[in-house]
């Protein structure tokens, strides 16, 4: 359970406090509180409120079998929380807000279980205030901070299970895995990886293996039933429609850096074109699925050098893009129509000299290149954080564990956003990697 103990932890809370205060009052400022699927979440939340129909598109048009599975209850059960009394999304952040200060001052609590200090807060405030994601995505109607909450309860959960090795914390991480993958699909399939993180300490405890292997096994059944339940609405066996398509537009990123963003677009548009024609949901899913497997056998080597750079960028990535949609610099139809140079296309056309222009046309550039530096900074110190000796093997091994899985799972789409879930613990682990240092420390405990 979460204390506050001493004038430490209140002055914590307290900056945390002011900085979602700060983020909020733009947020009435600016007003750009919905992204591209905001509405779909919300149309969700609506139809289980007047129907108890899990839809996430207008149910006044013509039933479309992907929006069935489009979007897991979980966030749309979240918003009904205030949507039950009244339909009003500036509640709904006021409630992320408190949600994402919780999930900080929690991550604080966790990482002290594992060796962090308070008297390096200040690392800790810089590193969490300097990702400007977390405060954007509190003030946005997405889910990703309730992934976080739950994202968060799985880590937590798994450290109290290696420190006490009671097998009986394995009933929490299914749980928090559950409830995770119910708020966006991306931690579905970490449910094979869950099989081996309840196991094999359970092996090295010698416990016997009927009670571990039952716990380790619920996330799995809890797919299965899941996509039992989407089969009898869509007569596809499968856990979200999106899952198909999302291999595809993987490529799309892959030809855009290696072919040009027309050619990428023309791609994509065949693509979904090739689909559409398509005469049933579950047609049309396995030929998306399909291609995704084409395109990979295709292009397998350097497809996979390409997804892998892409994801390991996820940990320095500033998120130009998602603060300037926050500010109203840019709007997704710009985002999505005119496709506007970013940095690194600017870079890789036009070399250093193309970048003068860049920095002229960009002002929010200054902020971009101070939250890159304390990027690079946190990722310096997570790395001194898995060398760290004072630190348990079995939790930095899960820890690396869990945020490679989140940046392989991100690949080519590598925003902030898709990072979110787990930024809060990977600048704890650095806050202690960093803590432990001897430019930090004033000795050498590596």
């Amino acid at each position: 359970m979460l204390q506050i103990k001493d004038r430490q932890d209140r002055l914590f809370i307290g900056v945390i406090a002011l900085v979602h205060v700060a983020f909020f009052l733009m947020a009435l400022c600016y007003t750009r509180i919905y992204m591209g699927d905001s509405y779909e979440y919300i149309y969700e939340a609506l139809n289980i409120k007047s129907r108890f129909f899990f839809y996430s598109g207008n149910a006044v048009l013509p039933i479309d079998a992907e929006y069935m599975t489009q979007r897991q209850p979980g966030y749309p059960l979240f918003l009904l929380l205030v949507y039950l009394f009244t339909t009003n999304n500036w509640l709904v952040l006021v409630l992320q807000n408190l949600l994402s200060m919780l999930n900080i001052y929690y991550c604080r609590s966790l990482i002290q279980k594992i060796g962090y200090e308070k008297r390096h807060d200040w690392l800790l405030l810089l590193l969490v205030i300097g990702y400007p994601s977390q405060f954007i995505n509190a003030n946005t109607i997405d889910p990703d901070i309730l992934l976080q909450s739950f994202t968060l309860l799985y880590a937590g959960s798994y450290i109290r299970l290696l420190q006490s090795k009671d097998i009986r914390f394995a009933v929490h991480l299914s749980v928090a895995l559950i409830a995770g993958f119910m708020v966006k699909p991306v931690l579905y399939p970490f449910a094979i990886v869950h099989v081996a993180l309840v196991l094999i300490p359970a092996i090295a405890w010698k416990i016997k293996m009927q009670r571990p292997l039952l716990l380790a096994l619920i996330p799995i059944l809890a797919v299965l039933l899941y996509n039992y339940s989407n089969y009898t609405r869509t007569g596809k066996f499968h856990f979200s429609s999106n899952q198909a398509f999302n291999a595809v537009y993987y490529f799309n990123n892959y030809y855009s850096s290696r072919y040009g963003v027309a050619y990428a677009d023309s791609f994509l548009s065949a693509e979904r074109q090739l689909i559409a024609e398509q005469p049933s949901f579950p047609d049309r899913y396995d030929l998306a699925n399909a291609e995704g497997k084409r395109l990979l056998r295709a292009n397998m080597l350097p497809y996979t050098w390409f997804h892998l750079r892409r994801s390991a960028r996820i940990f320095i990535e500033p998120g130009k893009a998602e603060i300037d949609l926050f500010s109203g610099k840019l709007t997704y139809g710009q985002l999505y129509s005119k496709q506007p140079a970013g940095f690194y296309v600017t870079l890789k056309k036009d070399g250093i000299k193309g970048l003068g222009n860049y920095i002229r046309t960009n002002a929010t550039l200054p902020l971009i290149a101070l939250i890159l530096l304390l990027n690079c900074l946190r990722t310096i110190g997570l790395l001194l954080f898995l060398r760290c000796r004072n630190v348990a093997l079995p939790v930095r091994i899960f820890i690396f564990t869990l945020l490679a899985y989140f940046a392989i799972a991100a690949g080519p789409i590598a925003n902030t956003r898709y990072f979110l879930p787990v930024s809060l613990l990977s600048i704890g682990c650095a806050a202690i990697g960093a803590g432990r240092s001897r430019w930090l420390s004033g000795k050498q405990t590596l």
